[in-house]
């Protein structure tokens, strides 16, 4: 099965190149990255939303969008209720608003690509500077949510906001790939249920298209 993945920015397209793609290999399904090169207008990812799918119709389409800093016009971004079922409405409300394309997935990070991170704050040991008491301080954030998804409150609390205070040398393209490496895809899928349920989908489109 070939799998189109519309990504935020380049270190979506990263995670999609050299984390993804390989793991979804072993379903049989050929994923490619596709950089959308940010997300200020609604109008620009429905268009290439929608292009995608419509130029390949025998492909399958989806998204590595961050929930964090949608454009306001986003259909279902009013949604009130759990950052999970926000998630959910938004992603039907999107694929509604491009006419239900039959093979189209939309999914949403939640909050952003850093929050997978908190799936296992040990693999920041020896990225940006990360000593034992960044490691704790990273911990105790994580500790403070039921999950990954759910490290958010405002917009000044966002996870690579919290990541970039305790360890300002940061960089979400050179730290966060190798985090990301090291936690793997099943110790995330295990914690962020929301990527979880992604993967679990593509993998469903994937034994569809074999029978």
């Amino acid at each position: 099965m070939r799998l189109y993945i519309l990504c935020e920015g380049p270190t979506e397209e990263h995670f999609v190149k050299e984390i993804l793609a390989p793991y979804l290999l072993n379903s049989d399904i050929l994923a490619t990255p596709i950089n959308l090169g940010g997300v200020s207008r609604y109008a620009k990812i429905r268009k290439d939303l929608e292009t995608l799918c419509k130029g390949d119709p025998t492909a399958f389409i989806t998204s590595m969008l961050d929930y964090y800093k949608l454009p306001n016009d986003t259909p279902g971004k009013e949604t009130a209720g759990d950052i999970l079922e926000k998630a959910n409405v938004i992603e039907a409300a999107v694929n509604a608003n491009l006419g239900g394309q039959r093979n189209l997935l939309v999914n949403l990070i939640v909050h952003e690509f850093e929050g997978l991170l908190f799936s296992d704050v040990s693999a920041f040991n020896g990225e940006a500077k990360a000593n034992d008491k960044a490691l704790l301080e990273l911990a105790h954030i994580r500790s403070s949510f039921p999950a990954p998804g759910h490290i958010n409150d405002s917009e000044m609390t966002a996870p690579s906001k919290r990541i970039k205070k305790i360890l300002p040398v940061y960089s979400k393209t050179l730290n966060g790939i190798p985090i990301a490496k090291r936690i793997g895809i099943d110790k995330i899928a295990e914690e962020c249920q929301h990527f979880r349920a992604w993967l679990e989908n593509i993998k469903a489109l994937g034994q569809e298209n074999v029978q």
